[in-house]
């Protein structure tokens, strides 16, 4: 069995459910899961990862936040450790982190991955290509398979294993450092995080209709509101919630485009999604060859009316 290096990111003792996705990633791939945490609250969020299955957590304590020094010290830990494959989610940390890692560790960086397996210690990865046009499979002969792992796709599965947490001093210095973190506001879920997303298109006509977009994503009430890059270059959606290529890169459960014609960029952020839904009046749009189901009609009568069945059938249990 592989040793597997996996960054962990964690916030105020709470570990990223990215991160989690990532260790399950690991285990799926038949590795011994080795994972490292820094930062405020890294000590008593090492102690929950046993359930999710790393074998031991080293905990970089103390030290400036900079990401020069933490490549340093993971990259030393993956050599130390004997890992043939380090990991970490695709989020905006993990991909500042992951290739600085790749570089100390002379390895090629696969970034985005959608799946992951191992036979001995070569591993293979799977990824989108060509925004989404073609799917990847890859390997890597440097000594340390390297990859960032895309949110919303590995699943994040509980076990009864213990983890021995190990504390570790930070390296002090780097040349980039982080000062200062300030939180988002509004406590709105977030379209990368979400497991139901309902996007809006040009089709919903004016930022002023995206309220049916909204009343659409209360209603299944642990959903997102995202928009397509045509929305949010006009203002009427904040860029936090573009999903494609130039936006973010979504994959929940369930994905409701309302009013988006479907191009090749907006797909390229969406279309791992498990299941998705497209609502728009014109039957020829391309969006409805990647749709599970499609809904050819007014997006201002079909959202109302689909918002409703979904509040009944959530009253009813």
């Amino acid at each position: 069995m592989s040793n597997i290096l996996v960054f962990v990111e964690q916030f105020s003792g709470k570990v990223s459910r990215a991160s989690l996705e990532c260790v399950g990633a690991a285990r799926a791939a038949g590795g011994n899961v080795c994972a490292v945490l820094a930062g405020a609250g890294a000590d008593g969020a090492a102690a929950d990862l046993g359930r999710f299955g790393a074998a031991k957590a080293i905990v970089l304590g103390g030290g400036e936040a900079s990401s020069d020094a933490l490549a340093a010290d993971v990259a030393a830990i993956a050599k130390e450790e004997g890992a043939k494959a380090f990991l970490c989610a695709a989020t905006s940390a993990g991909r500042d982190l992951a290739p600085r890692v790749a570089a100390l560790l002379d390895s090629t960086l696969f970034s985005d991955c959608t799946a992951l397996s191992a036979q001995g210690d070569a591993f293979t990865a799977v990824r989108p290509w060509l925004a989404g046009k073609a799917i990847a499979t890859l390997t890597s002969s440097a000594p340390v398979f390297c990859a960032t792992t895309r949110p919303n796709v590995f699943a994040a599965s509980e076990s009864s294993g213990t983890c021995a947490v190990v504390a570790r001093a930070a390296s002090a210095g780097g040349k980039a450092k982080v000062t200062g973190i300030e939180a988002k506001s509004g406590g709105k879920l977030d379209v990368k995080e979400a497991p139901v997303v309902v996007s809006g298109g040009r089709g919903m006509k004016g930022p002023e209709h995206f309220a049916l977009i909204e009343e659409l994503a209360a209603a299944f009430g642990n959903a997102a509101t995202g928009a397509s890059r045509a929305v949010v270059d006009a203002g009427w959606r904040p860029h936090s919630e573009q999903v494609g290529q130039t936006g973010k890169t979504v994959a929940p459960q369930l994905y409701v485009a309302v009013g988006i014609s479907g191009a090749i960029q907006h797909l390229a952020g969406m279309r791992t999604s498990k299941v998705i839904v497209a609502i728009n009046k014109d039957a020829e749009a391309p969006i409805f060859k990647v749709a599970d189901y499609g809904i050819v009609g007014d997006a201002f009568e079909v959202v109302p009316a689909l918002a409703k069945a979904v509040r009944e059938l959530k009253a009813k249990g």
